[in-house]
């Protein structure tokens, strides 16, 4: 009682409202009447859609203007690693402010941003054989941070005197983010359809997703099967393309669709065959959340271009890195301007981002985070493993951190919910009424926890999903 107290001194002295349900819905008025919120319908709030006013974190949860607690089991957008508030990487933050909020990197230099740099390039993925990524371009988030990497692979083309080299190939299902670059090498309708008349031209290739195996079908020999299309596509298109761009091992916004790793191991040797870059979008599956700290380790592979995002700085400050390596970056070095990599963001490098992510690395190294998230996924398994008996669940599914539930009608992988029952959604409102945060994609559930989640909270996740999806598909 005394801490609870204690706690609300502290924030009314911060300015923080202690909350209540009156203010909640103040604010829930205030917000509606001035924001656009992201990937939303607006007209689903405040009704269809419950908007939560969100006062503070305190590790795995979010706490309310209302004071209700949420579980907060989608890491805020796949974003925070260790909890909110977590005061090592705020320390890092508030004592970088006090020496330099930021500089035009354009010119000039800051320690925060070359040291990250050195570390990131430490730890990168590395391949037996091959040159290993050398160098490091800032961007402000993982959109940004793909445009950066598809304008490299062309443009080392370009300057090379190589014509005809304009094309990408990505994956079926794929996404890599909102802008119009980024948003031409996605192929998930929703996102876009309404814009494709805007979009450069892309080749997608099938996607190695386990899901779709046929009866019988390993995951092993569904990668080997995608390998092979990506293999035709080359042998028709390889000489007008520049690179392909993939996420390693979970195509997160597609549904969180695992694959073998042996795919990115077959990709890689198809890109060399084929004079071709290839690109990992490490920006949601980086930093611990599949079992390694990137990915790409799982297959062996060192990719040309790495982005990197989301977890990049513990999930306090928006950032994104692009490793590349010493050739791709010497194929832009001239006397002529028009072959420099002008690209630039007013923010590039900012020191806070790069304070924030010094420090995150920091926690991996104190806390042996990978370990200690090898023993939280063994946990979450064991829990998942009983939903992938209901009878409304086609299949259950996990890389390191993530575990994904699709719900279909019966279990049947063929089929899915009619969309107007909206059974996502109804998954939601039951999670939030029982106080987790689960965001749905369609008619897929997921956990991805911040890694400090502890056991009552991941038993909490586990019952509560239970429950979600009893409730939502109780009108199938």
């Amino acid at each position: 009682m005394q801490k609870n107290t204690h706690d609300k001194a502290m924030l009314a002295e911060a300015g923080v409202p202690a909350g209540g349900d009156g203010d909640a819905e103040h604010w829930r008025d205030r917000d509606l009447a001035v924001l656009w919120h992201p990937c939303t319908q607006m007209r689903e709030h405040p009704g269809t859609l419950p908007l939560l006013p969100i006062a503070r974190g305190e590790g795995a949860w979010l706490v309310g203007r209302d004071g209700r607690r949420y579980l907060d089991a989608i890491s805020s957008w796949w974003t925070n690693l260790f909890g909110h508030a977590e005061p090592r990487i705020a320390a890092a933050i508030a004592q970088q402010a006090m020496t330099l909020e930021h500089v035009i990197l354009a010119g000039c230099s800051h320690a925060p941003a070359v040291e990250l740099a050195e570390r990131l390039l430490a730890i990168a993925p590395r391949e037996t054989g091959r040159e290993p990524l050398s160098k490091v371009f800032y961007a402000d988030n993982g959109s940004a941070g793909v445009e950066v990497a598809l304008k490299m692979a062309f443009h080392w083309f370009r300057n090379r005197g190589i014509e005809g080299r304009t094309k990408f190939i990505a994956l079926d299902n794929g996404y890599h983010g909102e802008t119009l670059g980024a948003l031409a090498v996605g192929d998930i309708p929703l996102y876009r359809r309404v814009y494709a008349p805007l979009l450069a031209e892309a080749l997608f290739a099938p996607s190695p997703d386990a899901y779709l195996c046929e009866a019988g079908e390993t995951p092993e020999e569904r990668a080997r099967h995608a390998a092979d299309g990506l293999r035709e596509l080359l042998e028709r298109h390889g000489n007008e393309v520049c690179a392909l761009i993939l996420e390693p091992r979970v195509q997160c916004a597609g549904g969180m669709r695992m694959h073998d790793p042996v795919y990115l191991k077959l990709a890689r040797e198809l890109c060399d065959a084929h004079g071709v870059f290839l690109i990992c979008d490490e920006i949601a599956v980086g930093f611990g959340r599949t079992g390694t700290l990137f990915a790409s380790e799982q297959s062996g592979v060192q990719p040309d271009l790495l982005c990197l995002s989301k977890g990049l700085t513990g999930g306090a400050l928006p950032l994104a890195a692009v490793l590349a390596t010493q050739t791709i970056y010497d194929g832009f070095l001239d006397d002529s301007r028009e072959k420099a990599f002008l690209h630039s963001h007013s923010y590039t490098g900012n020191p806070l981002a790069c304070a924030a992510a010094l420090a995150s690395l920091d926690i991996f190294a104190s806390d042996d985070i990978l370990n200690r998230n090898r023993a939280t996924a063994a946990r979450m398994a064991t829990l998942a493993a009983p939903l992938a008996e209901h009878r409304h669940v086609a299949d259950v599914r996990q890389a390191g951190m993530i575990v994904a539930f699709e719900l279909t009608p019966g279990g049947d992988r063929r089929a899915s919910f009619d969309p107007a029952l909206r059974v996502g959604l109804r998954a939601y409102r039951a999670a939030l009424e029982r106080g987790v945060l689960l965001r749905p994609l369609g008619d897929v559930l997921y956990w991805i926890p911040p890694y400090c989640v502890d056991e009552a909270a991941l038993q909490l996740l586990a019952d509560t999903t239970r429950a979600a999806i009893d409730e939502a598909t109780a009108c199938a």
